[in-house]
């Protein structure tokens, strides 16, 4: 698990905040990652939500350099196969389950698992993982709630996603417990549609600057 944490590490502390992307069209994938790689944010959640994921993922993996692909709402042991073999280089999921425990324990790629508790954060712990997702952070208690944890829980390190908007993402990283933040409003629907991509560059630019 050392190394495997150590890779998800490498892999979040790249940017502040790791764009969460739901793709509808698979034409969008290649120019709107090349657009937040110019803005400095390159690592790219790409969540399981839409029919053209998985290949949307396997088009920024094989053609937007120095883009590191991720893939977002993994539910069970065959996405997490499917994602790895598109060229996911991380897993997300929104929460746990033994099968995804048992499939991550098996596989070179590592996960983001979600938790939201002290019971499921306590419950990671006993498997090896020091870096899990706080989802749903805003409804599960904001930025208040995962400082509550960060003594008694010490040693976690957190990515906090659901919610966070550029009004509230410094709440999270001035926390000492957390490693960047899960956000979507780099890439808003209403940009991706009419390819502005220079308009998601300037505001990948503007949350690479983000900081505690």
């Amino acid at each position: 698990m050392g190394d495997k944490t150590q890779a998800l590490i490498s892999i979040l502390k790249l940017q502040p905040v790791v764009p969460v992307l739901v793709i509808k069209d698979l034409a969008h994938a290649v120019p709107l990652a090349r657009a937040l790689v110019a803005g400095g944010l390159k690592a790219i959640e790409i969540t399981l939500r839409s029919p053209v994921a998985l290949e949307a993922i396997r088009a920024v993996a094989d053609e937007v350099e120095g883009a590191v692909p991720g893939a977002g709402t993994v539910l069970n042991a065959r996405q997490y196969h499917q994602a790895v073999e598109a060229g996911s280089q991380f897993i997300v999921s929104p929460g746990t389950t033994l099968e995804l425990l048992d499939v991550a324990r098996k596989s070179a790629v590592p996960m983001l698992p979600g938790a939201a508790t002290p019971s499921e954060v306590m419950a990671l712990r006993e498997e090896g993982y020091e870096v899990l997702k706080f989802f749903p952070a805003e409804q599960a208690g904001g930025a208040a709630y995962l400082k509550s944890l960060s003594s008694p829980l010490a040693g976690t390190m957190f990515c906090p996603t659901g919610g966070i908007t550029p009004d509230n993402a410094r709440d999270y990283l001035s926390l000492p417990n957390v490693i960047c933040v899960g956000g979507s409003w780099v890439a808003p629907q209403a940009l991706v549609e009419a390819g502005d991509w220079d308009g998601i560059t300037r505001l990948a630019t503007e949350a690479s600057w983000l900081s505690a």
